[in-house]
């Protein structure tokens, strides 16, 4: 039996962009045979991309997995890393986190496009994606344990590198089944539901943060068992059925093509790569360091520097939720994606550059507020239109994987730069680092306005 179109959007979806095959439920077949004809022509590592719509329950399991794989990796970065290196260097911990954090991230700029890949070549009786999001968040919490307990930097460095690669192991398929799952005509929608559990988990870190601030086993290991569970949840519920056509045989060049998409053959991909590239590189670049701006720039101790940062990203996140709640479903609606990402991300250089000038607490929550609005917007769209402009929706792990790079790699590099611009004219010159952050993300808004088959 045919799966019914009753509950699709009209065909067409967001103009410029081409109509996905028809992908069959559970149980059914696809009466498309020029997608079966498609299917057959590609490499066959993946079915279709769906067109049929998903329900409340896929999008409480997407929320859920996002908020707790985000919470087990980011509280880390913003937090706990700092205070770790605290602890293990209190005269100066920012050059811990300024060097321990790229190797990590090198690792994750690795694992995210290399998963994808192997995921879209998997074949077993749970799936292609459940056995790398399962086997992955598992390695993860061993890893994060290891942080907590890691008495010197080169053992914090190697169970950081660990925890990333198992980390992106797990979002790469996780990313590679939100594609398989999620018709063209609902992700806007649930692009904003990725961005609201992304950002809730930060502030939910944070403020776990605050009250175990002086337990770091807990505040390391607590969200890691929380992302296995709800990765388990999700792992339940969504679709993860195995393609009907044969995979080619294996070989290292197809292995070392899934850490590379032609920019030049798919511009607006490479258009779009580059501006998530930007804005992450430059919203790292202070993230990074936002508690020790509070202790540095603003002058607080580290228990009021933690508490203001917690305060600070409730309000980001109030404006998050707002901005993301309602731009998700006016891009879905109104058939745009362009206008939302580059204009979110010229007011997210604004607000660093805001944040650049302030010396109180109240004009840091101002920043903050400025930045959670404009990232609420990005978040809630950029994934839409990165899906959008897929070279191969037949394929969506191996390239969904590359765009994750570009989540992986600033993480790497922007701590590092931070630390150097930081350095230049006698130390903590926030100043700098913050206009040289504004400057990245603001590119990172003018080159999505070149893109084509996206409006």
């Amino acid at each position: 039996m045919s799966t019914p179109r009753s509950n699709e959007e009209p065909k067409g979806g967001i103009a410029g962009t081409a109509n996905p095959p028809v992908t069959a439920a559970a149980g059914a077949t696809s009466t498309d045979p020029a997608a079966a004809s498609r299917a057959f022509s590609v490499e066959g590592l993946t079915q279709s991309v769906s067109s049929v719509r998903v329900g409340p329950k896929y999008m409480w399991a997407l929320s859920l997995a996002q908020f707790g794989l985000f919470a087990a990796l980011l509280t880390p970065v913003f937090v706990s890393m700092s205070i770790k290196a605290q602890e293990l260097n209190p005269s100066s911990p920012e050059t811990i986190v300024g060097s321990v954090l790229p190797f990590g991230a090198l690792g994750a700029l690795f694992a995210n496009p290399l998963f994808g890949s192997l995921s879209d070549r998997t074949r077993t009786r749970w799936g292609r994606r459940r056995p790398w999001m399962v086997g992955g968040v598992v390695v993860f919490v061993a890893a994060l344990a290891w942080l907590a307990f890691a008495p010197d930097v080169l053992q914090l460095t190697l169970a950081w590198v660990l925890a990333q690669v198992a980390a992106n192991a797990v979002l790469a398929t996780l990313t590679a089944s939100f594609a398989d799952n999620v018709p063209e005509f609902q992700r806007g929608k649930a692009s904003s539901v990725i961005a609201l559990a992304q950002n809730i988990a930060i502030l939910a870190g944070l403020y776990l943060a605050v009250y175990m601030v002086g337990n770091l086993p807990v505040l390391f290991i607590a969200p890691g068992i929380l992302a296995i569970v709800v990765i388990l949840v999700y792992s339940a519920v969504a679709r993860d059925d195995l393609p009907t056509t044969p995979t080619k045989p294996f070989s290292w060049l197809t292995l070392i093509a899934s850490f590379w998409t032609n920019p030049i053959k798919y511009p607006d991909f490479g258009l779009a790569w580059w501006g998530r590239f930007l804005i992450t590189f430059g919203t790292f670049m202070f993230t990074t360091y936002r508690v020790l701006y509070m202790q540095d720039r603003i002058g607080l101790p580290q228990a009021e520097a933690v508490g203001a940062v917690a305060f600070g990203v409730l309000l980001y996140t109030i404006a998050l939720l707002v901005s993301a709640s309602i731009s998700g479903w006016v891009s879905d609606r109104i058939r745009r994606r362009k206008v939302f990402v580059w204009g979110s991300t010229a007011l997210t250089a604004v607000g660093l550059v805001i944040l650049a000038h302030v010396d109180s607490v109240g004009g840091f929550y101002f920043a903050e507020i400025v930045l959670g609005f404009a990232f609420g917007i990005y978040a809630a769209i950029d994934t839409a239109l990165v899906v959008d402009v897929l070279p191969d929706p037949e394929r969506p792990g191996k390239d969904l994987g590359v765009i994750n790079v570009a989540n992986a790699l600033p993480q790497s590099l922007a701590p590092a730069v931070g630390l150097y611009l930081l350095g230049i004219g006698g130390g903590q010159n926030y100043t700098l680092m913050l206009w040289g952050a504004g400057v990245a993300v603001l590119l990172g808004a003018l080159v999505i306005l070149p893109i084509k088959s996206v409006r």
